[in-house]
């Protein structure tokens, strides 16, 4: 695999990096400790500017290479997950109930990799921005970080994303044109009927029912309101309610994941995910409350930039280690709002076998770091060459 001789030399020094910040991990927007270490790693590469506390802890950072030309953005982020580490690594997590279980101190390192170089050679016209985004996972970094902006300050012309895969075949890329991922919502449902006696139901109004009757019925939006052919995942992931066997609560409370692509979906779905509620409340005699929260659009790749992309991942990882079009998938990821601002593609790079995103014994495979930091190079390299 022709990863570039430069970046192969740094693989000690950005496993360094990448075990300190998976044992310091830190959530959302409050990425305060991470994005000081990024900052400290950027200005020792020499790059010309760093530019600090964009959507908090954002940093977007520009190397100038030679001569006049574009802007590209790069993009990784910082953010970890509230979950409890089992790996028994001796660079796990130090902080209790938190994570990166999904590999984005490896995305931060990659990009990092990638950062060392591109300052050191500047074997490129115009200039590149690199972005480290905080809150990915929960809060929608990527929309603020767009929303403050940064596309129109740094001149931003194109953006470029990836994501660690395990399970993928190591060092393979995948990707497609238009939409890869799906826009995802949310929904949360609290009943209130009336509690008491278990012994004694008809004195009651028992939410329960009410509750396993919505969450049944739910599910006729994909097998009966649905065109067979569209994409839709309706998951309800939490029902919460009760104290003890003896007793009818007085209310409880569900949460349903809604994962979608096309717009006149989305809106079926919300549409009907209310009639169903607010229907088998008047039959079960409770009150409802919805709380239904539109949450990252799908993420669209760009044709154009996707096919570039690609061809450059060829160049790291042959023919064969590039999918360009792979089956869309029902994730979701805050890129899409930078891909909704400037042209651009999202990939996916293979880590090879190991446990899966957001599990408590996921591991980045530090291995796959110089891969990834030599795609983004030669991207930079190829979008815009020098002559």
């Amino acid at each position: 695999m022709p990863v570039l001789n430069r970046i192969a030399a740094w693989s000690d020094e950005m496993t360094g990096w990448r075990t300190h910040l998976h044992r310091h991990p830190e959530l959302k927007f409050d990425c305060h400790g991470t994005a000081a270490f990024i900052a400290e790693r950027l200005r020792d590469f020499g790059v010309d500017a760093v530019h600090e506390g964009i959507a908090e802890t954002g940093i977007v950072a520009i190397i100038r290479g030679q001569g006049d030309g574009p802007v590209i953005g790069l993009r990784a982020d910082m953010d970890a997950l509230p979950i409890t580490e089992v790996t028994g690594a001796d660079h796990a997590s130090t902080v209790p109930g938190r994570m990166h279980a999904c590999g984005h101190d490896g995305h931060v390192t990659m990009l990092l990799g990638a950062a060392k170089y591109l300052a050191e050679t500047r074997n490129f016209a115009g200039s590149v921005a690199l972005i480290f985004q905080p809150a990915e996972e929960d809060g929608g970094g990527g929309e603020v970080m767009v929303r403050e902006g940064i596309m129109d300050r740094f001149g931003i012309s194109q953006v470029y994303g990836i994501h660690n895969a395990p399970n993928l075949p190591f060092g393979k890329f995948v990707t497609t044109p238009g939409p890869l991922m799906a826009a995802v919502d949310t929904a949360t449902v609290h009943v209130t009927g009336k509690g008491g006696h278990g012994a004694t139901p008809h004195e009651t109004v028992d939410p329960v029912v009410a509750i396993v009757g919505m969450v049944q019925a739910l599910q006729t939006i994909i097998s009966r309101n649905l065109y067979a052919l569209d994409d839709l995942v309706l998951s309800v992931t939490q029902i919460h309610t009760g104290s003890a066997s003896n007793i009818i609560p007085e209310s409880g409370w569900f949460c349903a994941t809604i994962r979608t692509f096309a717009p006149e979906v989305r809106a079926l779905v919300e549409r009907r995910f209310r009639e169903i509620v607010e229907g088998h409340a008047a039959a079960y005699g409770v009150t409802v409350r919805i709380d239904y929260d539109l949450g990252y659009p799908p993420t669209v790749n760009h044709p154009e930039q996707t096919d570039f992309a690609a061809g450059v991942a060829r160049e790291i990882s042959g023919e064969e280690g590039v999918d360009a079009r792979a089956r869309r998938e029902m994730g979701s990821e805050d890129f899409s709002y930078m891909l909704q601002d400037r042209p651009g593609a999202y990939l996916f790079l293979g880590t090879g076998p190991g446990a899966g995103l957001h599990h408590p014994a996921f591991d980045f495979n530090d291995k796959v770091s110089p891969v990834g930091a030599s795609f983004f190079a030669r991207l930079v390299e190829r979008a815009q060459p020098l002559g």
